[in-house]
């Protein structure tokens, strides 16, 4: 019998580990800081540099279209909430995207590895994303 009630108190602890392990899973922020040339900036789960846009406003994406095809979005979860100065913009087709301190954040089609910042100044309305 004392068995039986080990398992059972153990499948009750494991089972309030695993439901929640959700909230678990969002507490790593959604960029990270890389070092570029241009010192530290912020770079997504691959490394690649993130960029904002100068047409965006706080909280609103400016970025669709062919736009977002050269600038793909840091795309955020459905389940993403925000956490410190990160936040989450909808998209004008609904998706979400990580936004800091209000600036909607993206990478660029060009950019070939970790470390490139050749998006830099593009059109005078891109730049680099800086913590």
């Amino acid at each position: 019998m004392k068995f039986a009630i080990r398992a059972s108190v153990a499948a009750v602890g494991l089972g309030a580990v695993l439901f929640a392990a959700p909230a678990f899973a969002q507490e790593k922020e959604p960029a990270m800081m890389g070092k570029t040339a241009m010192g530290p900036v912020l770079t997504d789960a691959k490394g690649m540099t993130l960029y904002v846009f100068d047409k965006d406003t706080a909280g609103k994406s400016a970025c669709n279209g062919p736009c977002a095809t050269n600038w793909p979005p840091l795309m955020a979860p459905a389940s993403a909430k925000p956490m410190g100065k990160y936040t989450v913009v909808t998209r004008d087709d609904g998706s979400r995207q990580w936004a800091y301190d209000g600036k909607p954040l993206y990478t660029w089609a060009k950019d070939a590895k970790p470390g490139d910042t050749t998006g830099d100044g593009v059109n005078n309305v891109w730049h680099v994303a800086k913590p």
